[in-house]
């Protein structure tokens, strides 16, 4: 489907969804409604507010919220005006979130003062201790030296900090920053301009920071639509967070081109969720298996009426009319943050045939693959493993802080560390990450991040992560523990130390305690990681049967 007659930027998209839905919902949270001319207005005033603050074309800005209508308007009010979007994990510690705001020269924060028990001003002074007494009309600390304001959504009892309200009062107050000049402004942004940085954890234990322009993601939002039935009549659940790939391009920008309504909530709750999903009535239902396994199995199940769901990877909630006779025969798509979401992706509302179970779908239009040999660099010819490299219109144009020769090879393709291969029809079969990556629960876990801040414990020597299996949430994190000698911890301990330190599913789920010479190492000396998963699978295993 050819996108539509608009120059793909985010004030002509603001623009074009009033036209089309403007009194349509477009988000719940709680009590809280937002429409899509709601959407548009609110954040034209915050946009003229952040114009009189001093943020302007190119300045960092970052997003600190759970989902729901405050998150989608700071977003379109900064990026309307051509600053740049830096989604933050509203899960990051404050080594971790202290880190990505000093890596991605955050200017200004824009922050919900508590999201569930996360205090997130008291995390930025952990942080930023040079916070603590600093006035907020200028904020100078040498750990963010980039930032210079913040603004707070909530309870805003710092003297560095200022309430959001400030910005509504200062777009009123300047009488040259109008509608007008607010249209002026958009006018100066294009396609080509950069529009979010998004960070994921990446192959390294830094996290990466992927650089996305205003075309390349309204575009593909708009083109992943042409793999499923969105439109305007759905109410969709779906707890992906904004601040990953997949929850903001995949789920809130494609909804909004469908015109669909976002169904919101701070956490999941299986009844909870259940009441929502039937108060609402939701009709496309997203989430991860192990949503599917709570909610069946909350004692109010049986009595909720879910008649008005139609669509959704949750398919043990779907009415029998519409669940799938086998999940495994749907689509399923592969992609990553630096590809803007899925760059392979079939028909997600029809069976596939049984010579195609397990594949993960053909290149997105606009996309294109080769598999390459991970040793030689030389591509391989279908039917045979490989790295799966990916070049096209959605993918990044760049990891921010790195040269583009650091990034992609000669031909233009980015190497993504996934393993897999492409039949002889162009569908690809995904084997596994050739790297260690863990992914759990749909989120990623680099294991090194996991393996040092387990080491810089007072008791422990030596820490080596890996992911084990598990049936609903893909894998877990586990650890293998070597205690220095003299030295005493329990899985209790450490636990409750790697809370305090990382964000929570991050923190290890399977705690074992070893002697160096009980560890598999290789003959060079390093730990051969495929022995160390399979035992401590065989350990979790026999504890369960026991």
């Amino acid at each position: 489907m050819p996108f539509p007659d608009y120059s793909p930027r985010i004030p002509e998209f603001i623009k074009t969804r009033i036209e089309a839905f403007g009194d349509r919902p477009l988000v719940l949270l709680g009590d809280d409604r937002l429409s899509y001319g709601e959407a548009a207005r609110d954040s034209a005033q915050l946009a003229r507010g952040l114009l009189a603050s001093g943020v302007g074309k190119g300045t960092r800005v970052g997003v600190l919220m759970p989902n729901g209508p405050n998150w989608i308007v700071a977003w379109l009010a900064t990026t309307r005006i051509g600053a740049v979007l830096v989604p933050l994990n509203t899960f990051y510690m404050p080594k971790e979130l202290g880190w990505v705001m000093h890596h991605a020269d955050i200017h200004t924060l824009l922050t919900a003062a508590r999201f569930l028990n996360n205090d997130y001003l008291e995390r930025l002074e952990t942080y930023a201790p040079g916070l603590v007494g600093q006035k907020s009309d200028a904020i100078w600390v040498s750990e963010l030296p980039q930032l210079r304001q913040v603004f707070v959504w909530g309870d805003c009892n710092r003297t560095w900090a200022k309430s959001a309200s400030v910005l509504a009062d200062l777009a009123d107050a300047n009488p040259f920053i109008d509608e007008a000049f607010l249209g002026a402004i958009e006018s100066s942004v294009t396609p080509a301009d950069p529009m979010v940085v998004i960070y994921s954890s990446g192959s390294t234990s830094d996290p990466k920071g992927a650089v996305h322009t205003h075309g390349a993601i309204v575009r593909h939002a708009f083109n992943l639509n042409s793999f499923r039935d969105l439109t305007a009549e759905d109410r969709v659940f779906s707890p992906m967070p904004f601040f990953w790939v997949g929850g903001f391009v995949f789920t809130l920008m494609s909804a909004m081109h469908a015109g669909a309504f976002m169904l919101c909530e701070e956490v999941f709750e299986p009844g909870e969720t259940l009441a929502l999903l039937e108060r609402e009535r939701a009709t496309v239902v997203a989430g991860w298996p192990h949503y599917s396994k709570a909610m069946i199995e909350h004692p109010s199940y049986a009595d909720r009426d879910l008649s008005s769901i139609r669509s959704g990877n949750l398919y043990d909630v779907l009415p029998e009319a519409v669940r799938p006779k086998d999940p495994e025969l749907r689509s399923n798509s592969l992609g990553m943050t630096e590809t803007g979401g899925p760059h392979t992706i079939d028909r997600m509302d029809v069976d596939l045939p049984e010579s195609l179970r397990g594949s993960f779908g053909h290149s997105v239009p606009g996309v294109t693959h080769k598999i390459v040999d991970p040793t030689s660099g030389e591509t391989v010819a279908p039917g045979t493993d490989g790295e799966i490299c990916v070049r096209g219109y959605s993918v990044m144009q760049g990891l921010h802080k790195l040269e583009r020769e650091e990034t992609f090879d000669e031909s233009g393709f980015y190497h993504t560390g996934d393993g897999g291969r492409f039949d002889a029809d162009g569908v690809l079969y995904f084997n596994a990450r050739l790297g260690d990556m863990i992914k759990t629960a749909g989120a990623n876990v680099t294991p090194r991040e996991v393996e040092v801040a387990l080491e810089s414990t007072d008791a422990v020597k030596s820490a080596f992560v890996v992911g084990v299996p598990d049936p609903a949430r893909g894998q877990n994190v586990a650890a293998a523990i070597v205690l220095k000698q003299g030295k005493e911890a329990s899985a209790n301990d450490l636990h409750a130390a790697m809370r305090a330190e990382l964000s929570a599913y991050k923190v290890p789920r399977h705690f074992f305690f070893y002697r160096d010479a009980d560890l598999p190492f290789t003959d060079s000396g390093k730990i051969d990681k495929r022995r160390l998963t399979q035992m401590l699978t065989a350990r979790i295993e026999s504890d369960r049967d026991g």
